[in-house]
């Protein structure tokens, strides 16, 4: 009997608590999702701390290396986030100065310069080095880089064409703007000049209107005059 007991399943109550309170559910956005991913690889980043004494090479985290580009604008730019705690220890734009270089020879491993990297929240100029599990994927990121690199060079030749265009066609609608302006200026001058005329011909002809009155009244009361003289 006791080993029967033994066997037996202990049945678990199934106990079900409501909660109190009702969270809905909050969507977090990554800021990624207006961008396509042009390359991701695994990789190490360091940043050079040169007010430490002495300066030297600190690890910055490793993750995903990610290479975006914008659907909009066309902007390429490199975003890493650490491991598990996902917080972004490289964000920055390729810019058409950045160049990648060997880190002591190595062929996986690049060291550049970003003028603007907005890591910490605020731009500042880091000196970065990147460090892949093999040369393959280090080459791949140096391809995509400078593919990136031509791209926003496209990008910002595109917008600074679209800038001289909409300053041309600004001035154009202002010029526009103001030959109306002139014009109704004119216009409204014309019409000012006209009605003045009108005005001085009407106060003649009001005038002679009133002379001829006058004449006639003279001619009619003579005659009177004169027959009662005669009396």
């Amino acid at each position: 009997m006791a080993e029967q007991k033994d066997h037996e399943e202990v049945e678990s109550p199934d106990i079900h608590f409501e909660p109190i309170v009702h969270l809905p559910q909050v969507e977090i956005k990554s800021l990624e999702e207006e961008e396509e991913e042009l390359l991701k690889l695994r990789a190490k980043l360091f940043r050079f701390d040169q007010e430490a004494e002495p300066p030297e090479w600190k690890e910055r985290g490793t993750g995903d290396v990610k290479l975006l580009k914008h659907k909009s604008t066309g902007m390429v730019r490199v975003l890493m986030r650490r491991d598990k705690t996902l917080k972004v220890c490289a964000n920055h734009y390729i810019t058409s100065s950045m160049e990648l270089k060997p880190n002591c020879g190595s062929d996986r491993a690049w060291v550049w310069s970003a003028f603007g990297d907005f890591a910490d929240e605020e731009p500042k100029q880091e000196l970065l080095a990147i460090r892949f599990a093999n040369a393959e994927n280090a080459q791949k990121f140096k391809e995509k880089f400078e593919e990136g690199k031509k791209i926003n060079e496209e990008a910002a030749s595109k917008e600074k064409l679209n800038g001289v265009a909409e300053k041309v066609v600004g001035s154009e609608k202002a010029k526009g703007d103001a030959d109306s302006s002139k014009g109704e200026k004119a216009k409204d001058k014309t019409t000012d000049s006209v009605t003045d005329e009108l005005g001085k011909l009407t106060v003649k002809e009001s005038d002679k209107v009133t002379s001829d009155k006058s004449e006639s009244s003279n001619d009619t009361g003579t005659p009177d005059s004169n027959i009662q003289t005669e009396k």
